[in-house]
């Protein structure tokens, strides 16, 4: 039998000696990145999809059309030109596409639509507008379907207008360091808003922060004749933060009050949720060393404590990132998410707070809970039941019975209708790129009927080879996944140059069973101008559960390198791995792990490229640094070890810093520090800063940045 190096090799020539096609058109960064000029035309095709009730509408730019959920044959609803004729606007677009419509009454013909400056209801069954807001643009817009009021922020201050366009307004010392209506606590804990509706629509519970003791930091508009000073609320680990309280405006009675929660000085309220009568509110409540979690009620008439609900402690820390959502047919009962026996998991409670049954166990991960179908009364989630690198979509009953409601392995992202009986199914698995399916999940077993199988967007481009495979931790029991990169010409007896992309923090993961194994473009690039990429999630990262995630508590980087390491011994024991020319890049947490391999490593890497690298965890901010890191002064010792400005002095590879010059999450305080503490020591580093720009580089901008890290590799490495 031949040998798998020898079959590779004669594989390898066959396809060498094949005559040049299509397929060997070559990608440009314009292809491939976000912000190129023809990256929108490299991406597979995709359908615009929503519900209207259990009725599956394609929102096109110019018609919307209804889908037989058995068929999958379309019929034409209405088109963009009969919305603008109803609207009165035939010379004047007041609807520029149809893309973001949707249908907030499931029972009635009504489409919301609108644009920068207004929304409009639109029958379009009676053909006419039968509401309007006109307000829109506002930041922090928010408007409920049941009452027709939109919560707003205007010059700092927060303001209802309701059905009869009868403006409210909430606050009067609003201003940038008094917060209203908007997102709190640096969007940690699963915060993405700052203002929620009650069920009926007659409340509206906001936040209100507190900022004005949290320090400034510097920021500067670099582009006016005279630069401006523009400072940065920013609450760095150990020093002051702000102080958050949670207000409850009543439209019937115009009035607002506060939930009494005590004294807000180092507390963190996250995770809001209404009662299905709403009449309470129920809200997460954190200490400052998030290691001690609970679940409150509140009077949302005058904002008195109920109860204490469940309380969750850990000696690392508790993280609540989703609201409890009571269950649809019995409002007495709610589920709640946790991690509390290792893994995240459903959990039904009652509204006393006793625990009525743990719903879905086991050493696997609930991603997402979809929503819930009424009918069977049951839950409908997403989770890597089968395979971490797999994301499949599952019911479950009362009774915990899970059912598996696809049967293609991928990741699979959907939306679920509002009575639950129908998915949208969109997944993707290594070697297809997109299939859009609707499953009717009532059958027994559930139908699926097809909608869209994307045709591969680079079929006529010259691809390279996307592999994937796991190895040991450096603990040598847990399982690490790795994607791999390579060359499209990829000859196993040539020794090629080798990148590791890291990123390897929280809340993130660069390894799924999606398509090209979940790769980002440039390393496309990369592999075309003749590199390998290596890219490992080592512990730390996510949706590997609780101890996986918490391994690395208190010394941010240490058991991230161990396990970086592990990946560069794979690499050793590969003979086409050029140990000579093996560089590391990553961006945020992945700049600074950059960094910590090069510096704690400098005899291994031969170049890096660290964009937005965290320098000191002290000055990185509390939310986010406290969790993993504690406090500088209850935790020295873990500070000073993930410090990288005493390793400065240990750099001897080439090494490229870039940063955006007004970066709000990991402040160019960061950069300075280090390029300071080369200086002293000696060491030489580069460094590119791109102005105006915050932490990711935005639109043209970002081809620009991949194009310089790319001729870094090209000049350094290769």
């Amino acid at each position: 039998m031949m040998s798998n190096k020898k079959t590779l090799f004669v594989l390898a020539l066959i396809i060498l000696s094949l005559p040049m096609t299509a397929q060997d058109k070559l990608f440009t960064l314009e292809d491939l990145n976000y912000g190129g000029t023809n990256y929108h035309n490299m991406q597979p095709q995709n359908l615009w999809l929503t519900w209207w009730g259990d009725q599956l509408v394609q929102t096109d730019v110019e018609e919307c059309y209804t889908i037989n959920t058995k068929t999958g044959n379309k019929s034409k609803l209405f088109t963009l030109d009969e919305i603008n004729k109803w609207a009165g606007s035939d010379d004047v677009r007041f609807v520029r596409h149809l893309m973001n419509a949707s249908f907030p009454y499931p029972d009635k013909p009504i489409v919301l639509l609108g644009n920068r400056k207004a929304v409009i209801l639109v029958d379009f069954k009676q053909k006419k507008i039968v509401w309007q807001d006109s307000i829109a643009g506002h930041n922090a817009y928010d408007w409920n379907p049941i009452s027709k009021a939109s919560a707003y922020v205007e010059n700092d201050q927060l303001y209802i207008v309701d059905a009869n366009e009868q403006k409210h307004k909430l606050s009067t010392d609003g201003s940038r360091e008094i917060v209203y209506g908007q997102s709190v606590h640096r969007n940690e804990f699963g915060i993405d808003k700052g203002t929620f509706w009650s069920p009926d629509g007659q409340r509206l519970a906001f936040y209100r922060m507190d900022q004005s003791m949290v320090t400034d930091y510097p920021q500067v508009d670099i582009f006016p004749r005279n630069a401006s000073y523009e400072p940065d609320k920013y609450p760095m680990a150990g020093m002051t933060s702000h102080k958050v309280t949670v207000g409850v405006y009543s439209l019937p009675t115009d009035k607002t009050i506060y939930l009494q929660t005590g004294d807000p000085t180092d507390r963190y309220f996250t995770n809001i949720a209404w009662s299905p009568d709403s009449k309470t509110i129920y809200m997460f409540e954190l200490n400052r060393a998030q290691n001690d979690c609970r679940l409150v009620s509140y009077n949302a008439e005058n904002g008195e404590r109920i109860a204490e609900l469940y309380r969750e402690t850990s000696k690392k820390y508790v993280e609540p990132l989703h609201p409890i959502e009571f269950l649809p047919w019995d409002a007495t009962k709610f589920i709640m998410q946790s991690q509390k026996d290792g893994y995240n998991h459903l959990y039904i409670f009652d509204q006393s707070g006793k625990e009525l049954k743990q719903l879905t166990q086991g050493s696997w991960v609930v991603m997402e809970l979809l929503g819930f179908n009424k009918k069977h009364k049951s839950i409908i989630f997403k989770a890597n039941k089968e395979h971490p690198l797999h994301h499949r979509l599952y019911s479950v009953n009362m009774r915990g019975a899970i059912k598996q409601l696809e049967t293609v392995d991928g990741v699979h992202n959907a939306v679920l209708s509002p009575s639950g009986n129908f998915l949208i199914d969109r997944f993707s698995t290594p070697t297809r790129a997109r299939v859009i399916d609707v499953v009717d999940i009532n059958q027994k077993t559930p139908r699926h009927t097809n909608l869209l199988e994307a045709q591969d967007p680079w079929a006529e481009y010259q691809q390279p080879i996307f592999e994937a495979g796991s190895i040991k931790a450096a603990d040598g029991i847990t399982d690490l996944y790795y994607r791999m990169v390579k060359p499209a010409d990829f000859n196993p007896e040539k020794k090629y140059p080798t990148v590791i992309y890291v990123y390897g923090g929280p809340h993130a993961n660069n390894v799924q069973a999606s398509w090209h194994w979940a790769s980002r473009s440039w390393e496309t690039y990369m592999a075309q101008k003749g590199y390998i990429i290596f890219i490992l999630d080592n512990r730390g990262s996510q949706y590997r559960g609780r101890d996986f995630e918490q391994a690395t508590f208190h010394q941010l980087g240490q058991i991230e390198m161990q396990d970086q390491m592990k990946g560069v011994e794979y690499l050793r024991s590969l003979p086409y791995i050029d140990m000579n020319r093996l560089g590391v890049h990553g961006w945020s947490f992945g700049g600074f792990m950059t960094i910590s391999l090069m510096t704690n490593y400098p005899d291994v890497f031969k170049v890096g490229v660290a964009g937005g690298p965290v320098i000191d965890w002290k000055w990185y901010e509390v939310m986010y640094g406290e969790r993993y890191m504690g406090t500088p002064e209850n935790n020295p010792e873990g500070y000073e070890k993930s410090s990288l400005i005493s390793k400065a002095k240990n750099l001897k590879g080439k090494l490229q810093i870039i940063t955006g010059y007004n970066d709000n999450t990991v402040v160019p305080q960061h950069c300075l520090s280090f390029l300071d503490a080369c200086i002293k020591a000696g060491t030489q580093p580069d460094f590119f800063a791109y102005p105006g720009e915050e932490h990711n580089m935005r639109g043209h901008a970002s081809v620009h940045l991949h194009e310089r890290i790319t001729q870094y590799f090209e000049d350094y490495l290769k």
